[in-house]
């Protein structure tokens, strides 16, 4: 089904917008079927209990599964299931800390299930202290059609240890397979961390070709060099309606960690067989966080450059960020949901600690802020022409501007000045503290060689080395920099680049890599110097190299 035809449902949704807030923020309802207990208004409490030498395994072994009993108070219960902790860089957590579990119900006895499900997540949600993102998300995908996990909200305790609430997610399991797609048998593929589609993807489940022959086939497809017969084996291999709809609502609500955005968080599945394959979506826990990032930006992901480089395909992806406008403008609908779920939660993040519940309404009041800001963006984004690539003047020079915040660590504090000229950029990192940190700025290239040059001043950085450079200094986004400052030092800094198609977004990096000191980066004098241009590929033949990660990815 067309997300076309799928407006009446949209237009439902700004309807039920209206009757929330005329409620008075009521509770979202429940979903319908198995799991209602788990993802209805009601949050429900879940206690693991582990044998002493079980805990020992998950603190030896977090990524093995150990055995544990699974009880819901006054519900289910489970006497032998399987848990193991699960999480990235940023969210994982020690097992004595709070993790992030996967608990498999079904890994000893293929038949039995907790609230219906054979496999969930109980995600810490150390990166998302609304507790919001990934619930709103699941909503927002079932809402555009798309097949996504149900999420909820439990109080969980380990051995007696109350760890607090979690945010629940159904797996990817045969349950959640049967119910969207008929079938279990299509390959499921992990996309695993930061891995894109052409890498050696661990295969979950599946009766099908274990040699990944299947995702062999659609890398193939994205990786042919004439148009025609790229969108022809494209469109044999992928569900393209589908995807449009996946790559324009990962990136309208600012999903910048995942498929489209960073080639992250998802899951490949090829249902009936062979395809068409269906990409879904995983790990929405960092969301909204930029109000006014872009969506017409080209894409990282190699299937989602492969599809947006078909003029078609991408003059319909526009078509489908405007049907699913409503989804986000006017926001009132999410609102409403994340004040529904403040109100839920306050009472017991009160009696777990009052300073939770003080720091939960924050976060909820600063997302709602978002919202709103991101459906003016998306509003005007919606309407706006393409984008076009930088102007430069007669000597081949412009001058960056809009330079914004980008990686910043704990202990890390960035400044921007007006100086005479413009802003000056700086860095400061307390002694002790392992900084990464950088002011960025994102350009649109036409093919070409580069000169980045920018004035920089040190005082007492204690430089630290990695493969991206060493103390202070400028690159671009993607690419390792062979320059440097330490001590107390200035020097014009300069890095030079290459782009090698039209159109191509490029993000601008200044930075500091050090355990102390500060670097102050002049820049209303920097440049971006046009040196060149370089051999221009077979028109509509090849495609886009990936762009620049959005604005907090690494």
């Amino acid at each position: 089904m067309r997300v076309s035809d799928r407006l009446p449902r949209l237009r439902g949704f700004v309807a039920e917008a209206c009757a929330i807030v005329v409620a008075v923020l009521l509770p979202c309802a429940p979903a319908a079927g198995a799991g209602d207990g788990l993802f209805g208004d009601h949050v429900p409490t879940l206690h693991l209990r582990l044998e002493p030498e079980a805990e020992q395994r998950l603190r030896d072994e977090p990524r093995r599964y150990a055995p544990a009993a699974l009880a819901e108070e006054g519900g289910e219960a489970v006497d032998d299931v399987a848990v193991k902790l699960k999480g990235a860089a940023g969210s994982y957590r020690d097992y004595d800390d709070r993790p992030g579990l996967t608990v498999h119900v079904a890994r000893r006895d293929p038949d039995r299930r907790f609230h219906g499900l054979e496999k969930f997540h109980l995600n810490n949600a150390v990166q998302d202290e609304t507790f919001a993102n990934e619930w709103l998300f699941a909503q927002l995908a079932a809402m555009a059609g798309l097949p996504a996990p149900r999420v909820g909200h439990v109080r969980l305790w380990i051995n007696g240890r109350d760890l607090g609430i979690y945010v629940l997610r159904e797996g990817f399991d045969r349950p959640f397979l049967e119910r969207h797609f008929g079938s279990a048998a299509g390959n499921l593929y992990d996309g695993g961390f930061c891995q894109d589609v052409d890498a050696e993807l661990e295969k979950d489940s599946g009766t099908g070709p274990d040699d990944r022959s299947d995702v062999a086939a659609l890398v193939d497809a994205c990786r042919m060099e004439d148009g025609a017969a790229r969108r022809e084996a494209l469109a044999a291999r992928l569900d393209v309606d589908r995807f449009l709809t996946f790559v324009a609502l990962e990136l309208m609500a600012g999903h910048w960690d995942g498929y489209t955005a960073n080639f992250n968080n998802y899951r490949l599945l090829f249902p009936g067989g062979d395809g068409p394959a269906v990409f879904l979506p995983h790990g929405a826990d960092q969301l909204f966080g930029d109000p006014v990032a872009p969506i017409l930006d080209p894409p990282n992901g190699l299937v989602a450059r492969a599809v947006m480089a078909d003029p078609t395909w991408r003059e319909a992806w526009r078509e489908r960020v405007r049907e699913l406008l409503p989804l986000f403008d006017p926001p009132d609908a999410l609102v409403a949901r994340v004040e529904g779920l403040r109100w839920r939660l306050s009472p017991l993040l009160e009696t777990i600690d009052p300073a939770l519940a003080a720091v939960h309404g924050e976060r909820c009041t600063e997302l709602i802020d978002r919202l709103r800001g991101r459906a003016e963006s998306l509003r005007s984004q919606a309407e706006a022409p393409e984008p076009q690539p930088v102007a430069f003047d007669e000597t081949g020079r412009t001058h960056p501007a809009g330079w914004y915040p980008g990686t910043v660590s704990e202990g890390v504090e960035l400044t921007m000045a007006d100086a005479d000229g413009g802003p000056r950029l700086t860095i400061r990192a307390e002694t002790g503290t392992h900084c990464t940190a950088s002011w960025r700025c994102r350009m649109r290239l036409p093919r070409g060689t580069y000169r980045l040059r920018m004035p920089a001043g040190t005082a007492a950085v204690a430089a630290v080395a990695d493969d991206k450079g060493r103390g202070a200094g400028v690159r671009i986004s993607g690419e390792p920099r062979d320059q440097g400052l330490d001590g107390d030092s200035r020097a014009i800094l300069e890095h030079e680049f290459t782009v090698a198609a039209d159109g191509i977004d490029v993000e601008l990096v200044a930075e500091l890599r050090a355990t102390a000191g500060s670097v102050t980066f002049d820049a209303f004098a920097c440049e971006l110097v046009r040196l060149g241009e370089t051999e221009a590929p077979p028109a509509d033949e090849s495609m886009p190299p990936p762009a620049a990660p959005l604005p907090g990815a690494p």
